[in-house]
């Protein structure tokens, strides 16, 4: 590791995370209206999987066993509450929520990285 990926941690990949959702919600609303178009959403927990290897050292190998399955894609299907006659998984309020609360969550990781710079840049400037 360098010393930016030291200084940011995990939450480099976190704000890459939460952008890709981003995006996968605002496909879901651009074909809302689209037959048989199943809805999909990111498993954050699945997609931070390998940058939570990284900074977890363990004593032993056996420790963290349940950490080391098989590469996760992160992408699941979501299972609508309310079924369409057209085969279409998209609930629109309830995609247009997460988006909102997906939006929020990218702005704390962003606000959080631009402290973490400033914090840096303030250390290099010897202040």
């Amino acid at each position: 590791m360098n010393l930016l990926s030291d200084a940011f941690g995990i939450h480099e990949k976190a704000l890459s995370v939460r952008s890709q959702r981003m995006e996968v919600l605002a496909r879901n609303i651009a074909n809302a209206d689209t037959p048989n178009y199943k809805a999909q959403d990111i498993d954050f927990k699945a997609m931070l999987q390998d940058v939570k290897t990284e900074y977890l050292n363990a004593t032993n190998e056996k420790h963290y066993a349940g950490i080391q399955d098989a590469p996760d894609d992160g992408m699941r299907f979501r299972i609508p509450y309310n079924s369409s006659f057209d085969g279409n998984t998209v609930e629109i309020s309830l995609e247009q929520a997460q988006f909102g609360k997906a939006a929020g969550d990218y702005q704390a990781t962003l606000q959080f990285l631009e402290n973490r710079i400033g914090g840096i840049r303030k250390a290099l400037k010897g202040e």
